[in-house]
């Protein structure tokens, strides 16, 4: 019996042993992979013309064009072409690549364009994923919300609000003398960790590779790369970077055991019943999609359905959302404009996936809600915290995750 049981739907005022959600979603887990658009992964899973606005079904999303704006055919995403190459994903070219919301400098017209950008997957790729989204809820609004590179749209799952710029900087934090990233920097919260430490609701980030990389520094060296890594470098993709993870770069978090920990520990902590509220979870470079260096799309679709299969496996299944997304698109193509401006005068970037799985999920779902990472963050605020907007960022401001949840299931309407 978990410790927090008596929050089910039974429970009585002061019966919780903890903190009690406001919705019968007592945990969260969210699996951040890495730069792809929804076009990327979904421009052929959906079906619908331009403009369609119901609610469920394939034929409830649009489909990627024939074409881009100029005229170029999207080429196939394969594990191949994935491997091969890398788009320029930096905040300026992400910003010339849209062209104010045109969406037609990616093939051409840009120094940053090439016609490998504009890429769709089919299903022989991404399969698993639309399986996930034709049993779960799919947002096709759902925006990385700072045009550029991963650490910084990274932060907005700790922060909801501009820090810096692309992958302007590392944390001096475990694994730093091993990442690409040349500067280290340091920041003061506070953070989503810091509101959830003050309420007593318990999170982690269980990062692949983490516990390696301890072993490697304290042998004062990097960690050997992992056989399966095409790369075979002692650095991304082969090794933990600490920019994958946003806490790292907060004095009073970084390197807590409490709430950094290895992979390995997720399903020990899932079959030990220590599975904290709000978790999120990251595999290794290679693991995670992302374009270039040798990295393939179905190690990264192998790692998310496995540690999906913990979940359902273990006793938190019933009262589990478990969100996928991706932390920017990569450089690659969408045809949807993004919105204007975030409330902290940054620039959103394209559309990214995110699915929402497990049966707190509105099962077939389309939503067409303008969404981003700091929407989960509103969401675990409204959850747990008992109100939104503590970080004073985009958390005030971005819509909640109810369009994809089954409120029947959840126990009351999340706010959309």
């Amino acid at each position: 019996m978990l410790a927090w049981a008596a929050c089910g739907s039974s429970r009585k005022p002061g019966s919780c042993d903890g903190p009690c959600p406001a919705s019968q979603i007592h945990h969260l887990v969210v699996l951040v992979q890495e730069n792809h658009t929804f076009d990327n992964y979904f421009a052929k899973y959906c079906t619908g013309a331009a403009g369609v606005s119901c609610g469920s079904g394939r034929a409830c999303c649009e489909a990627g064009p024939a074409m881009d704006p100029t005229g170029a055919a999207p080429v196939v995403l394969d594990d191949a072409r994935n491997a091969d190459r890398d788009p320029n994903h930096e905040r300026v070219c992400e910003v010339d690549e849209m062209h104010g919301g045109a969406m037609d400098r990616y093939a051409t017209g840009s120094t940053c364009s090439d016609p490998g950008n504009v890429a769709y997957a089919d299903q022989q790729t991404v399969g698993p994923y639309w399986e996930l989204a034709d049993h779960g809820a799919l947002a096709d609004r759902y925006f990385q919300p700072l045009a550029g590179e991963s650490s910084a749209n990274m932060m907005y799952f700790a922060r909801a609000q501009f820090v810096f710029d692309d992958n302007d900087f590392k944390p001096d934090a475990l694994g730093q003398q091993c990442s690409i990233i040349a500067t280290a920097m340091e920041f003061q919260g506070p953070t989503i960790g810091d509101l959830l430490d003050q309420a007593g609701v318990t999170w982690a980030w269980y990062d692949e590779g983490y516990q390696a990389m301890a072993d490697a520094r304290a042998m004062d060296r990097c960690p050997k790369a992992p056989t399966d890594c095409v790369a075979g470098v002692p650095i991304y993709p082969c090794v933990m970077d600490p920019s994958d993870l946003p806490v790292e770069y907060y004095a009073n978090l970084k390197d807590d055991p409490r709430v950094l920990r290895d992979f390995s520990r997720f399903a020990k902590d899932l079959d030990d019943g220590t599975l904290p509220q709000v978790v999120f979870v990251r595999a290794l470079g290679y693991k995670s999609e992302h374009a270039g260096l040798g990295t393939a799309i179905t190690p990264g679709i192998s790692f998310v359905t496995s540690a999906i299969d913990l979940v359902e496996k273990s006793d938190y299944a019933p009262d589990t959302l478990v969100l996928v997304t991706w932390d920017e698109g990569g450089g690659f193509f969408d045809h949807v404009a993004p919105p204007p401006d975030g409330s902290d005068g940054q620039p959103y970037g394209t559309r990214v996936p995110l699915i929402a799985t497990g049966p707190m999920a509105k099962a077939g779902a389309i939503s067409h809600v303008t969404m981003e990472h700091s929407s989960i963050v509103r969401f675990i605020e409204w959850n747990w915290l008992g109100a939104v907007g503590q970080l004073g960022g985009r958390d005030a401001h971005v819509a909640n995750l109810g369009s994809m949840i089954d409120a029947a299931a959840a126990g009351v309407a999340v706010p959309d």
